[in-house]
């Protein structure tokens, strides 16, 4: 083989190395950091995946809130109107966290179908769902009205 072809092989063969090496760095990072989003219906079908962090949403059921007295932990239960879920959280809930309200709650699923969330996240105004919220309440056809919920707004 010519020396030039030689070195242009290496060249090239030194090339596709570093950049698959690089997609596959790229890759592995990006899939740490998705969080999908999962209905209390898809969780307790079984389609979540436990001990992976995960978004689950939807109305906070009026009454399940209990809160602990000597620390700032609390359990409260997450509806889509067909099933429900336990929340389990240790921190300060939103200034908008209320029962019969929409939330996404962060975490990980524990054995018992619990979510043990670390991040908890309220709407931020009277009218506002979260987008994947509304989607599963039309879908378990609780949500009557879904022109009166606005949705976050594209800029």
């Amino acid at each position: 083989m010519n020396p030039i072809r030689k070195k242009r092989l290496y060249w090239i063969l030194a090339l596709l190395c570093g950049v698959s090496i690089a997609m596959a760095l790229a890759l592995s990072a990006l899939q740490e950091n998705i969080n999908l989003f999962y209905t209390p219906s898809q969780i307790v079908a079984g389609e979540a995946p436990q001990g992976t962090r995960i978004r689950a949403g939807g109305m906070v059921e009026n009454g399940s809130l209990m809160r602990t007295q000597d620390s700032l932990a609390l359990r409260f239960s997450v509806t889509d109107g067909a099933h429900n879920i336990t929340v389990r959280y240790q921190g300060i809930l939103p200034d908008l966290f209320r029962e019969g309200q929409g939330i996404v709650a962060m975490g990980k699923l524990d054995r018992n179908g619990s979510l043990i969330a670390d991040e908890v996240l309220a709407k931020h105004d009277e009218n506002y769902m979260p987008p994947e919220v509304i989607h599963a309440l039309k879908q378990a056809g609780v949500l009557d009205n879904p022109k009166r919920v606005k949705q976050e707004s594209t800029r």
